[in-house]
């Protein structure tokens, strides 16, 4: 499997956690907020509330209705990712679910009357 093919991959910001971790170079984004601390290594200095994305966001609402406005907004977020069918997938999904049901419906009533056959046979 190639260094580029491994699960997980989609993750931002991963190829430069591995290439500190194996030692290499690593492309400095913020480096305006990046301080050299005494052992040479750098730190990352702390942002004030007023601008952190997340103080923003979570200072929005808050109560009953700030919460389910949230979860509608997160809902329609994800289904914006989804990869909806098209309609002769669509269709073609939902005729070969109808067939398998049929098939496994006929299967179960076959056994059930058989079985049926079978008890009434041994018992009476």
């Amino acid at each position: 499997m190639a260094e580029k093919d491994r699960p997980g991959d989609d993750v931002p910001g991963d190829d430069e956690l591995l290439a500190a971790a194996a030692g290499g170079d690593v492309p400095d984004d913020n480096a305006d907020d990046a301080l050299v601390t005494a052992g040479g290594g750098t730190a990352v200095a702390e942002r004030s509330d007023s601008e952190s994305p997340k103080a923003k966001k979570s200072g929005r609402r808050s109560g009953l209705f700030g919460r389910v406005g949230g979860f509608f907004r997160e809902v329609v977020s994800e289904l914006r990712k989804v990869i909806w069918p098209t309609r002769k997938e669509l269709l073609t999904y939902t005729g070969v679910v109808i067939v398998f049901v049929v098939v496994m419906t006929t299967i179960v009533a076959g056994l059930d009357y058989a079985f049926g056959k079978a008890m009434l046979w041994a018992l009476g």
